[in-house]
């Protein structure tokens, strides 16, 4: 593949990263219209993502839809959050909507309405003593959908520092030829920046204390020793790019105190949390059903209950067992804290309530419940989700493909000849791919679509408002592209292709619709690997 022939497929991957985006958009103005009582609390999710696709659209060059979500915007701003929608308003926002939909259409690359611009992602800097690994490793990042620039000195690098900031800098700790200077290096350049840059080092030698704290201490987030393939590496840098973006907490807050309730939310939301606040206790069912929140933060002492009576309701339905639950009070009876606690809460705040106390109790409690709650879903090799979950997702897709009259498909995949794989290189290198695979397909994939660990090397993937065609056009694009990279294996490397069938839903259940699914699979092997098949062909 020639050089130009490789940026116009980089520049169509980048261009689906805006399309997404404004399908988040449109699912979100979706749910408006689809529930006129939660017009308030959805009124800043609509605004948030409609933020992040004007974002988007400006920084990779997408004109239309950063028109379209700068329209958006300037209606939004004639909603008054705490209000309901007006009507004027809502037939602006329809148009504006139909407007943005036709630019996000799912169709192949070449039916875009607009050629895909130039990519503008901060790119990720390498230093490496091994000029030759350097290079090899910015080709598997183009892969994946990263700019990266390889330098052989350090002023090359400072320089290209001072114009662009990094999202991260793999540094060999010996750049630049003498013993720490890619060390040294790394803490002149952290000197320049307000926020430091995510650097992975990279040693021949298994470094001292010394030398590990020194690399900690400059913004060393990872230190590999000794040398280590692509692939892991790849893995790392995703970790540590911007792109890899966390969702904010929903946080759901029951007071029956008004000035206190909207005092809890200016903080939420100041902290880039998502908050829906009620102030009667007899709502707390719907809004757990309405806003499924992943913590709950309670007023101990209401009319008509308490904090713990409602923690045990909440407590009694099992989706909700793992939930935090942090209660608020002017109670300071370290006894009747604890006997709070016991039945149901998870932790406890004195009024008044101290901002910086809130903030940081609810990251503490939110990264702890996604962490247990990644474990029971996601599969531990991947990080997709399970056997299990992924079947429970299909159910809830069926549902609302049913309430809403709108397609859905479902695929299988396969990774081809996956037992030789592990016999000739071994299973280490069999996970790798298997990682590799499950990066690359969250990657080119909608937010709105799920993808699972079907088991083995077999994956599902769940796309709702897709018709049969189009997810076989999407997903023969990612075959093509994933069979042309290089998986590293020591000193060799090898090329992995996958088989697939799609099934259109037809009104049948789901073990039903993973069924043909699975035999477009077995037809797709049966033709000889490396291709895609909807079961209605």
């Amino acid at each position: 593949m020639t050089d130009d022939n490789q940026k116009e497929k980089l520049k169509q991957h980048f261009a689906r990263r805006v399309t997404t985006q404004a399908r988040v958009v449109l699912d979100t103005w979706q749910k408006v219209k689809e529930s006129d009582s939660q017009a308030e609390i959805l009124h800043r999710d609509l605004s948030s993502a409609t933020e992040k696709l004007v974002r988007y659209a400006q920084r990779f060059e997408m004109v239309k839809h950063a028109s379209a979500g700068e329209a958006l915007l300037g209606i939004l701003q004639r909603w008054a959050p705490d209000a309901s929608l007006p009507d004027t308003v809502r037939e602006e926002l329809q148009g504006a909507m139909d407007q943005l939909s036709q630019c996000t259409l799912r169709r192949t690359d070449q039916d875009l309405d607009e050629a895909p611009r130039t990519y503008l992602r901060t790119p990720v800097y390498v230093a490496l003593c091994e000029l030759e690994m350097a290079n090899r490793l910015i080709k598997q990042l183009e892969f994946f959908g990263f700019r990266a620039a390889a330098f052989e000195d350090a002023e090359g690098l400072m320089d290209a520092c001072s114009r662009h900031k990094p999202e991260t800098i793999l540094m060999d700790v010996n750049f630049g030829g003498s013993e720490l200077a890619g060390i040294a290096t790394v803490e002149a350049l952290q000197e320049r920046h307000d926020t430091p840059i995510p650097v992975i080092f990279m040693s021949d030698e298994d470094g001292t204390i010394e030398t590990r704290l020194r690399a900690s201490r400059c913004g060393g987030e990872e230190f590999f020793f000794p040398s280590v393939d692509p692939g892991q590496l790849i893995e790392k840098i995703e970790t540590y790019t911007h792109g890899n973006t966390v969702e904010p907490y929903r946080v759901l807050v029951l007071d029956d105190s008004r000035a206190q309730a909207k005092f809890m939310e200016n903080v939420l939301t100041r902290a880039g949390m998502t908050a829906h606040i009620i102030t009667d206790p007899m709502q707390i069912i719907h809004a757990l059903e309405a806003f499924s929140p992943e913590i709950i933060v309670l007023d101990m002492y209401m009319p008509g209950c308490t904090g713990m009576e409602i923690a045990r309701v909440i407590r009694q339905q099992d989706r909700l067992h793992s939930v935090p639950i942090i209660y608020l009070s002017a109670e300071d009876d370290v006894s009747k804290q604890l006997h709070a606690m016991s039945l149901g809460g998870d932790d406890f705040l004195t009024k008044p309530i101290d901002p910086k106390h809130l903030i940081a109790t609810i990251h503490n409690r939110g990264r702890r419940a996604r962490s247990l709650l990644a474990l029971m879903i996601r599969d531990s090799l991947t990080g997709l989700y399970n056997h299990t979950h992924t079947l429970h997702l299909l159910d809830q897709e069926i549902v609302k493909a049913k309430q809403k009259d709108q397609p859905l498909c479902f695929a299988m995949l396969d990774i081809d000849y996956f037992k030789k794989i592990n016999d000739t290189y071994g299973h280490p290198i069999g996970d790798r791919v298997l990682r590799s695979l499950s990066m690359f397909l969250k990657q080119r994939l909608r937010k709105t679509d799920h993808i699972g660990r079907y088991g083995g090397e077999e994956f599902a993937l769940i796309l709702p408002n897709t018709r049969e065609s189009d997810a076989k056009n999407v997903i023969n694009e990612i075959r093509e592209r994933f069979a042309e990279l290089l998986q590293p294996a020591g000193a060799q490397e090898f090329k992995v292709t996958f088989s697939c069938g799609v099934a259109a839903w037809q009104g049948e259940s789901a073990q039903t619709l993973c069924e043909r699914a699975d035999r477009a699979l077995y037809d797709a092997k049966g033709l000889g690997r490396n291709t895609v098949v909807s079961a209605s062909q």
